[in-house]
Formats: C-alpha cells, structure tokens, sequence
C-alpha cells in the first residue's frame, strides 16, 4: 500500500465504490468500567492494525453541540473575504485559511501540485498567559484571533464547546488506546496534561472542472494522534483501504468516524495505521465539515513505544516531541510559512 500515487480521472473520482466502516460501540467503555474498556480495546486494535478507519456509536456528543456549530460554521463562511481575512491564519496555525493554501507536497499519496480548494477557520486551543511556552512566546502556542462577537455571534461560543466536548471524549478513551497497545491503560494520560486540540471548520465549493485534478483536500495522512469527524452535509470523504482502493464510507446515522494520525502511526512504529484518505469536490452544493484532532501536549515524546519494538523490528522514526512533528508537517503544507507558494493555482517551492 506504502507509496501509492492515485491520478485522479475526472469524475471518476466519484465513481468509487462504497463500503462499510467498523462500527464500534464506546459508550459502556466512556463508563470507566474496566472490562468494557479491556473488551473494546481488542475490537480497537484490530482497527488500527487494518483498515485504520471506524465509527463509533454511543459517544455521548450531543448532536446539539454539532448543529450549533455547523450552523455558526455557515454563518462564518458567508461573510465576506476581506472581512475572513481580518482573522488570517497565523504562524501559530491559528485562524482563516482562503481556498488555495495548502497541500501535502510530502505526502505518498497523491503527485498533484494543484493547492486544496478547501477554506477552513482553524480554531485551536489557547493556553494561560502563565505557560511558560506561552511566555516563551514558542511556536503554536499563541492565540486564537477571533472575530469581534458582534460580527458572529455565539461562534467563539460554539466552537470552544465542540472543541472541549470533542476533547474530553478523546481523553476518555485513552485507556482503550494504551490498552489496545498493550500498554497500562494510564500510558498516555501524562502525555495529555495540556493536550493540545485543533478543528478546521471547513468549506467545500463544488468542483470547477472535470479534469479531476481539482481536489477539496488531496489525499493525505492526518498530523496526529486521534481524529473525530461527524458526517458532512454533503458526500466528499474517501478512505484508501489496505488493497489500495479508494472508496466511500458509510456512515451510521449518528455516528462519529475516528481516524487515527502519523504521530500516533510513528509513535506505534506503524503498528496502527495512519490511513491515507482525501476529500473530492462536491458537484453542486457547497459542503461543509468539522473534522476535530485530539493531541498530546505539544512537549509530549513521541518515541517509539516499547510494545511496538523488537530485535526483527526496530524503531522506523527518530524520536522527537509532537510540536517537532507538527512543525514539519505544517511547514511543508501550508503556504503561508514560506516554504511553499501558489503559481497559477499550484504550490512550488519558495
């Protein structure tokens, strides 16, 4: 599967097959029962070490705290460009990205250079004034810039109360991961003292053309450790199954669908799966998405983990902390930190 390039061809990107996710049960594990969570775990890591994709039901995310925020997502991308702007990403990647300002020009996936079409307002934690990597004034640790409440009301609201019911159900399931790791069900839970969330309140438009070269977010690996997304209002997510096919999941109504990403994959020394997967341009209707990646602290260690290693398996990735990581991968997929810029739509080298 490693190394797989797709050529898109037209609108048969959309001519892809459908086929059904795992569907896991977590509420009696978000109980704190200890055979529930030891019972999930073994369904969990057969997961992760195939398909590397699945939903989850019984989750307890109310499906208010999700309208509400597609609702203030909505509101958000009707506004005009310029006044969007007035909250431009920063290098804390934090803040409104336009259409046509990243791509994963690292990823083994795809050999396309055409930049995403996707525009997106990141929205991401923001820690005390009194955090010494706050005052250090370190990377990725500045704030969050907001649009004056007057302009969206209630969307700082909505958003921090996803961000925070996404996260907490994460750090509810960390004895599921470690335990799924073979590891104590405590492992993480250091690691996710001052865990650092993101979500990308995204907007899809419609494809331009059928040259299927156009593409919402081009296939890719998430940065992280845990990804949350509730169902889109419009079809657009593919998944890259373990045989190399594109396909369309199906999604359980009320389902949440969990991915899990590359610091996790390096962490486990690719036992669990950071599975590729892109999002295609809806054909007539804007599309919209809220895709939430739970994290370890930024200072967290990412090396490789004693369960994931062995004489005829040694480490594949150098030891390094997740905010190393990220900066890596934010460096080289976002233009506006230099590396890359737009030509005529397209990323090249700075």
């Amino acid at each position: 599967m490693d190394g797989i390039v797709e050529k898109p061809d037209g609108r048969a990107t959309h001519d892809v097959e459908r086929r059904t996710l795992p569907v896991l049960d977590v509420g009696p594990a978000l109980t704190g029962d200890k055979a529930a969570i030891a019972a999930l775990a073994i369904e969990w890591r057969e997961v992760w070490q195939t398909i590397g994709f699945m939903c989850i039901v019984n989750h307890g995310v109310p499906a208010e705290t999700i309208r509400n925020l597609g609702a203030e997502a909505k509101r958000f991308h009707d506004l005009p460009l310029d006044v969007k702007m007035s909250v431009a990403v920063t290098r804390d990647q934090k803040g409104y990205t336009p259409s046509r300002s990243a791509i994963t020009t690292h990823s083994q996936f795809h050999d396309s250079r055409k930049l995403d079409t996707v525009e997106c307002l990141v929205v991401a934690t923001d820690y005390d004034d009194d955090n010494p990597y706050v005052r250090a004034g370190e990377p990725f640790y500045g704030k969050m810039p907001w649009l004056p409440e007057d302009v969206v009301p209630g969307l700082r609201a909505a958003a921090e109360a996803y961000m925070d019911t996404i996260g907490a159900l994460g750090k509810k399931l960390l004895p599921v991961w470690a335990l799924s790791l073979d590891l104590p069900e405590d492992y993480f839970a250091p690691m996710f003292e001052d865990h650092y969330t993101y979500f990308r309140m995204a907007k899809y438009p419609p494809a331009a053309g059928d040259d299927g070269e156009e593409m919402g977010v081009n296939a890719h690996a998430d940065t992280g450790f845990m990804t949350f997304l509730p169902p889109a209002n419009e079809p657009g997510l593919q998944v890259l199954d373990t045989d190399g096919t594109w396909f369309w999941p199906e999604i359980p109504e009320g389902a949440l669908i969990v991915n899990a990403g590359q610091f996790l994959g390096r962490w486990s020394n690719d036992r669990f799966r950071a599975t590729p997967h892109r999002v295609v341009p809806p054909l007539n209707n804007d599309r919209y998405s809220l895709a939430c990646f739970i994290n370890p602290n930024f200072e967290a260690v990412g090396e490789c983990l004693p369960t994931c290693t062995g004489p005829d398996n040694p480490p594949k990735y150098p030891t390094q902390t997740y905010r190393e990581f990220f900066n890596w991968y934010m460096t080289n997929t976002f233009t506006h930190y230099g590396k890359l810029k737009e030509v005529d739509g397209q990323a090249v080298e700075a």
